[in-house]
């Protein structure tokens, strides 16, 4: 990209009124920014009409069986990855069902990869690895809009198919224009010139949440707020588990402990064998003939 191009970006812009940011008290740098931050969450307030949208389309093909793909490159990649690295303990989704992108590979979420992020066909390779089929989500991610590997991601998603999201930090992105789905939130330029891992990078992070977030929960994977599809899979989220189960059913420990060993521990069988009175097998059936929709199975 060019110097040029670069900072017409909204996002690389230049303000002189913080030139001499580095001469001031610690405290008063600290200030500047936790007010800077304060403008994120009204930014993605006013995408939340096209945030909504692109997550309906989302779980309607996760509902037949697709995945959630994100791609990246740099702090937009290491966030994709982040959020479907989360989901697997979170909602008991399997590995590959949400999947995180990131130009240069695994390598570059420790260090920079050089040039991996200007090829579009790096990311079109990386998504014909996945075997993308046309049940599948694809979200590019990039605070620019304009990073290759994010725009050849949902470029290249788009020839197979597949649903195509567009999350930028910039108006009039290439990214949103490639994509049916476009996102752009648009946070303004940064307190350090163009170190887009802070305003863009926690707009991003608060987009990415919701994406996977509602997706999961219009997906039956939780039951209120709670997140019944939890994984055990240590100390703590074996107490996390006992404690939704309680929260869901006002049982007792004993009972709790009794509903949570007959379906090994998996919590939404353990709380329909105690709300509705049914013995594991039975609640496993029910369970598997709503598709997992828990408050769907209760009344049955």
């Amino acid at each position: 990209m060019k110097p040029s191009e670069l900072s017409a970006l909204t996002t690389e812009a230049f303000r002189p009124e913080l030139a001499d940011i580095d001469r001031l008290p610690t405290a008063e740098i600290a200030r500047l920014m936790n007010a800077e931050d304060q403008s994120v969450p009204s930014a993605v307030a006013a995408e939340l009409p096209r945030i909504a949208a692109a997550i309906d389309a989302t779980a309607t093909r996760m509902a037949r069986g697709g995945r959630l793909v994100y791609a990246g490159a740099g702090t937009a990649g290491r966030l994709g990855v982040l959020d479907a690295s989360e989901c697997p303990p979170t909602f008991n989704t399997a590995p590959a069902q949400v999947t995180g992108l990131i130009a240069g590979g695994p390598t570059a979420l420790l260090e920079a990869v050089e040039g991996a992020e200007d090829s579009p066909e790096l990311a079109a390779a990386d998504l014909d690895r996945l075997g993308l089929t046309a049940e599948d989500t694809v979200v590019g991610v990039s605070a620019s809009g304009r990073t290759p590997y994010a725009v050849g991601a949902v470029e290249h998603a788009r020839t197979r198919g597949a649903l195509t999201i567009g999350l930028s930090c910039n108006a009039g992105s290439a990214l949103a224009a490639a994509a049916e789905h476009g996102i752009e939130v648009v946070v303004g330029p940064e307190l350090l010139t163009g170190s887009t891992r802070l305003k863009a990078g926690t707009a991003q992070k608060l987009v990415l949440n919701m994406i996977s977030t509602i997706t999961m929960i219009r997906l039956g994977k939780t039951y209120g707020n709670l997140m019944v599809d939890v994984r055990a899979s240590n100390e703590k989220l074996r107490a996390r588990s006992r404690r939704i189960v309680a929260l869901a059913t006002g049982a007792s420990d004993p009972d709790i402990e009794a509903a949570l060993t007959a379906t090994d521990g998996e919590v939404k069988p353990a709380i329909l064998t105690l709300l509705a009175g049914v013995d594991a097998g039975t609640a496993a059936q029910l369970l598997a003939k709503t598709d997992g929709h828990l408050r769907a199975a209760l009344d049955q």
